[in-house]
């Protein structure tokens, strides 16, 4: 069934969330948050230390390693006017971003800046004291594009990556929801102890429940693990505005696959339970593209908000065809990893091809993540959500798990 967006309000996707539901500090052990179960129509209330324990049937779990970076930066005019700096996604000398956060020197990016209207023109500088020295970063906006601006940074020592610069002069981009300022706590407790490749300025907030102790009681039960990469934009907390889904504009963020890990999937098919909304996104990008690459052998690995909606993609081929797609044209490319990006759009009514369960935290009223966990449960989902808020269940980013499987 392909939804109609016209049908679909936004308005309909809302709960109740008041400021001390969302939990604005994680727990002190990460394994030791409460887990919602909602399995064969019934919601269960455990810990997430007892994940396995529902996993039953499932072989392969799939959590994205992408890592937080510090890209919120704050600089000082001489009038004593604070500007802050967040990093949206790179623009020259690559737009790759793991390659851009290996730029030495200087390098441009999309931002956003905070009390703009206070600088107009001029360089901005920081200084920050470290271990090995002083280093200097410097910042020079060229143009504005929207709500967003392109800007220069350059530092010295030249030799360091714009990733040690970040490091060491950047802070951690907690959400807006939390109100609060970063503690030097949230550098650990805002990262899964997985994460690897830099991208992201949002955790993939599913995976931060996750411990060494966890992997062990999968291993124990024989259900392996894999990852994919998926750099989480800022554009994640945009909620859907009162223009509807079809003016909503989805960020689009990067993916990295390996080609191990699709040969992983085909192998697992029907049971492959996703770690969080990047991971289901992920995955179900992977489908769409083998669906592109039956069309056009040469397509490049893009997908906007609306492929899936689209005529175009009418007799589909099946899950395994287009995952077997993707690695024939790696084979004959040559290559063992494939680069690309998405702007799915996962509403009611669509259809899930790769997921057959998914772990996932408590999401914003009116936001796409609500809508994605929508289109999984039915109308189930307000019963959960008010489950939720009946028995004491912390909101968001640092708050509860839930696990959804059927």
């Amino acid at each position: 069934m392909i939804p109609d967006f016209n049908k679909i309000s936004i308005s309909e996707f809302t709960y109740p969330l008041t400021d001390e539901r969302i939990a604005k500090f994680p727990l002190e052990k990460r394994d030791e948050s409460k887990l919602l179960v909602y399995k064969n129509s019934r919601i269960l209330e455990d810990r997430f230390t007892h994940l396995a324990d529902y996993l039953d049937g499932y072989s392969l779990v799939v959590l994205n390693d992408t890592k937080v970076v510090r890209a919120r930066l704050l600089f000082r005019k001489p009038t004593g006017s604070v500007i802050e700096v967040f990093c949206l996604e790179p623009v020259s000398p690559t737009t790759e971003i793991q390659l851009a956060f290996q730029q030495k020197g200087s390098c441009t990016w999309k931002c956003l800046v905070g009390n703009a209207k206070r600088w107009k023109v001029g360089v901005l500088e920081s200084t920050v004291e470290t271990n090995f020295g002083n280093v200097l970063l410097k910042v020079e906006m060229l143009s504005h594009e929207g709500d967003s601006f392109i800007l220069k940074f350059a530092w010295q020592p030249e030799i360091l990556t714009f990733a040690e610069v970040l490091e060491v002069a950047g802070k951690v981009p907690l959400p807006p929801y939390l109100h609060r300022e970063a503690n030097p706590s949230d550098a650990l407790t805002y990262q899964t102890v997985y994460a690897r490749y830099e991208g992201s300025v949002a955790a993939p907030t599913a995976g931060l429940h996750f411990t060494p102790g966890i992997f062990q009681t999968l291993k124990n039960r024989q259900i392996s693990h894999d990852y994919v990469t998926l750099h989480v934009g800022a554009g994640t907390f945009k909620p859907v505005g009162d223009e509807g889904l079809e003016k909503h504009e989805m960020h689009t963020e990067q993916i990295v696959v390996n080609k191990q890990t699709i040969e992983k999937l085909i192998e697992n098919q029907g049971k492959i339970l996703a770690v969080g909304t990047t991971s289901v996104r992920t995955l179900e990008s992977l489908f769409w593209y083998g669906v592109k690459l039956e069309k056009e052998p040469d397509a490049g690995f893009l997908i906007h908000q609306f492929d899936p909606y689209n005529a175009e993609f009418a007799g589909e081929i099946g899950t395994e065809k287009a995952l077997q797609n993707i690695i024939k044209m790696m084979n004959a490319r040559g290559i063992c990893q494939i680069h690309g990006s998405t702007q799915l759009m996962i509403v009611p009514g669509y259809k899930y091809r790769l997921i057959s369960g998914m772990v996932t935290n408590f999401h914003q009223p009116q936001s796409t993540l609500l809508l994605l966990i929508a289109a999984w449960l039915g109308d189930s989902w307000k019963d959960i959500y008010n489950y939720a808020l009946n028995h004491e269940f912390r909101f968001l980013s640092y708050g509860d798990a839930c696990l959804f499987v059927r």
